[in-house]
């Protein structure tokens, strides 16, 4: 993807921090504390600054924003922020850091309201209430940290260039996957699981989205096999299911592919046939202003005709998380629909405890005439 130089990012991470800085205004709030740590991963730091992980983030209305870091010289050399203050000058308190920032600072905000990340717990909320009485201190559910999950929601050009190269390296390791299989290098959940692991990090990317799931047609009826992989058989002959993501500057592709090994039953070639059916028809729909809930809706119509029922949604934002807004699901708004710059998954299964599961997932970006499918999984069919 296109080198971006170290200007290039600071503009960009600027331009995103200044859309809360308008957010802040509009709402008549002061400053937005976000908060990111080993109870509470907050994916948004690093969207508004590039940091990693571990800080505190306070962007004021003023337009200034402060990264308070554990690890300073880390964050020196990736951060963008208008200051850097190290997280010990506080004693390694998230109440402290906040209390005396935000305090230093408070003649020069318009309005001396603060909102605080909506997971605070009660005891920390009125910890944080005793540390700032010059502060009207907000904890929302639908304020600005909610705005921040809809601003990452739709990806700029840097985002997208990410996410594309994520696919592409999820691509690689799929090719090297299916000749694992045909040269019988790959034998077991364990052997796709590592090849993984080994051929990301090859390839430059930082680790996988999630934990990797393989799971032979012994564990392939489960949506989510657990635990992840095992040293059982894979493929063996049935139904196998891979589902795995690799992140590349910090952006994660999801894709999910079956493995199957004939000799096969006639109602196993029909699951294969629906999704692979659903997954065709359902892209049609994956195009902005359609409501995200209609695609579901016909995968499950898709499904039912064949007595079947689709235990999951249909798809989900990426991003930053592996999790996105918004869920492709029959439970979202009708006013939720796509949107040009969103990359979202498509991913039909079915599961059966006796035949096995079936999953196609791939990863989709909506543009401006349609969508454009990112990721090139697939069912792998041996004989």
């Amino acid at each position: 993807m296109k080198e971006y130089t170290p200007e290039e990012l600071k503009k960009m991470y600027a331009a995103r921090r200044k859309k809360v800085v308008e957010y802040l205004k509009e709402n008549q709030v002061g400053a937005a504390v976000f908060i990111d740590n080993e109870s509470n991963r907050e994916p948004s730091l690093r969207y508004f600054t590039g940091h990693t992980s571990d800080a505190v983030l306070i962007i004021l209305d003023t337009g200034k924003s402060i990264l308070i870091p554990w690890d300073e010289i880390f964050a020196k050399k990736i951060a963008y922020c208008d200051k850097i203050i190290p997280y010990t000058r506080y004693n390694n308190q998230d109440i402290q850091a906040v209390q005396m920032n935000l305090n230093a600072t408070l003649s020069s905000v318009k309005y001396p309201k603060v909102e605080l990340p909506p997971q605070t717990c009660y005891p920390q909320f009125l910890k944080f209430i005793d540390a700032l009485p010059a502060w009207d201190v907000r904890c929302k559910e639908n304020g600005v940290h909610q705005f921040a999950v809809e601003l990452r929601m739709v990806k700029d050009e840097y985002e997208i260039e990410c996410t594309k190269e994520a696919c592409r390296v999820g691509d690689l390791i799929i090719q090297k996957i299916e000749e694992g299989i045909h040269n019988q290098s790959i034998k077991t959940e364990m052997d796709v699981a590592l090849l993984i692991e080994k051929e990301l990090r090859l390839n430059g990317c930082e680790k996988t989205g999630f934990d990797t799931l393989a799971a032979g047609p012994s564990r392939s009826w489960a949506i989510h096999a657990f635990p992840g992989y095992t040293q059982g058989e894979w493929p063996a002959q049935g139904l196998s299911i891979l589902d795995f993501g690799v992140i590349y500057n910090g952006y994660t592709s999801d894709t999910t592919l079956t493995v199957a090994k004939g000799p096969l039953s006639k109602e196993q070639e029909e699951i294969l046939e629906l999704v692979e059916h659903a997954a065709k028809e359902c892209l049609r729909l994956y195009k902005p202003g359609v409501p995200v809930r209609e695609a579901c809706e016909q995968a499950q119509l898709i499904f039912k005709g064949a007595n079947r029922s689709m235990p999951h949604t249909l798809g989900h934002g990426i991003g930053l998380e592996i999790h996105e807004y918004p869920r492709v699901s029959t439970k979202m708004s009708a006013d939720v629909v796509f949107k040009t710059g969103m990359i979202v998954t498509l991913e039909p299964g079915l599961y059966d405890e006796n035949l096995g599961g079936c999953r196609l997932e791939n990863d989709v970006l909506i543009t401006q005439d349609g969508n454009e499918v990112i990721s090139n999984s697939k069912i792998i069919r041996i004989e």
